[in-house]
């Protein structure tokens, strides 16, 4: 018997049966459609940069590999704020991932700095392969332990200074006004305590404050000079390896598991293509873009031996402001250690 308003699909005339059918392919569709995961991903990358074009590129691959599953939005240039409240909003749950250095990765762990916060520490950038290969499973169980996925590591070359007058051996460095991250209190101290004259800016403000004369010295990698136009205002770089910007893709694990398994392998793939694109474009570019920028007069300082050796000795009186107040004093000695070994082995690059 038949119960009034409980029609079945098999009791409907033909045409009404095709009717049913279609609108239940229908709410199939827009079931599907609402089971797609949005990320928002934030970075400092600035808009239209290779680093920003490189996220794009994965956003469109995640969603390939996902069959339409992932939706990838990112904020460029610092639209979400610092690195630091990027890092908030990742622990709220405002945004699922962000490309941060290790400035940024620090608030979250504090032995990333290992990889960055040395400066001087690293002669090359095949040491900084090394120790980075030694050092990201154990950083990865870290972060991962906080709520955090990494999807892949990168850097961006070495951090040179940039001013607005000629300056080459540190007393020179230090008459002029500094740039130091905002957010970094240890930083500024280690600036201040070794002489220099530190103002705590967010990058993002580093334009304005180049105009208004508020700094007059900034390190970055030669990209993001070239990038942000800033040798229109610091006519000179230094041709100091300073410390390598290192950084990594990190998504929360919270977001990440909401995706299936199989989707989670495959954009974990994208990612790792991508991530290793972005550092290869990353040192090509710091390279190209000293070039471009001479083009447009800046002036580049090499560093003569005795100049190198100030630089260290500026280095080794703060020493032990760094161990253990800025990298946590076990990273800072493992570093050492593996720095040691990787010259034992006659500098053997990571296979």
């Amino acid at each position: 018997m038949q119960t009034h308003g409980q029609l079945r699909p098999s009791s409907l005339p033909f045409p009404g049966r095709i009717l049913c059918l279609i609108l239940l392919l229908l709410a199939c569709g827009h079931g599907l459609e609402a089971a797609t995961v949005t990320l928002r991903l934030g970075t400092l990358a600035p808009h239209g940069t290779s680093y920003h074009k490189s996220l794009m590129l994965m956003g469109e691959k995640w969603k390939a590999a996902a069959n339409g599953g992932v939706q990838l939005k990112v904020f460029p240039g610092g639209a979400q704020g610092s690195e630091s409240d990027t890092v908030g909003l990742m622990q709220t749950g405002n945004l699922d991932a962000a490309l941060l250095t290790a400035v940024g990765l620090a608030d979250i762990e504090p032995a990333v700095t290992a990889l960055q916060s040395m400066p001087m520490a690293f002669h090359s950038l095949e040491e900084v392969d090394y120790v980075g290969s030694k050092l990201r499973p154990m950083l990865e169980q870290r972060l991962l332990a906080k709520g955090y996925v990494v999807l892949f590591w990168s850097d961006s070359g070495w951090v040179r200074f940039f001013t607005k007058t000629a300056a080459v051996r540190p007393d020179e460095v230090r008459k002029l006004k500094m740039f130091s991250w905002a957010g970094s209190s240890t930083e500024f101290d280690l600036w201040k305590s070794s002489g220099f004259n530190p103002v705590s800016l967010e990058t993002k403000a580093i334009g304005q404050a180049l105009l208004s004369d508020t700094v007059s010295a900034v390190p970055l990698p030669p990209f993001f000079a070239l990038a942000g136009q800033m040798d229109l205002q610091l006519k000179h770089m230094l041709e100091l390896n300073w410390a390598p910007l290192v950084g990594a893709l990190v998504i929360r694990k919270a977001s990440w598991e909401k995706l299936p398994v199989e989707t989670r392998e495959a954009m974990l793939k994208v990612a790792t293509d991508i991530g290793r694109q972005i550092k290869a474009d990353g040192r090509a570019e710091n390279e190209t873009s000293v070039a471009a920028m001479v083009k447009r007069g800046l002036v580049v300082h090499p560093v003569p031996p005795e100049v190198d050796a100030e630089w260290r000795s500026a280095v080794g009186k703060v020493e032990g402001q760094i161990r253990g107040k800025i990298v946590p004093a076990d990273m800072y000695d493992e570093v050492q250690r593996l720095l040691k070994e990787f010259k034992a082995q006659g500098g053997a690059a990571p296979k």
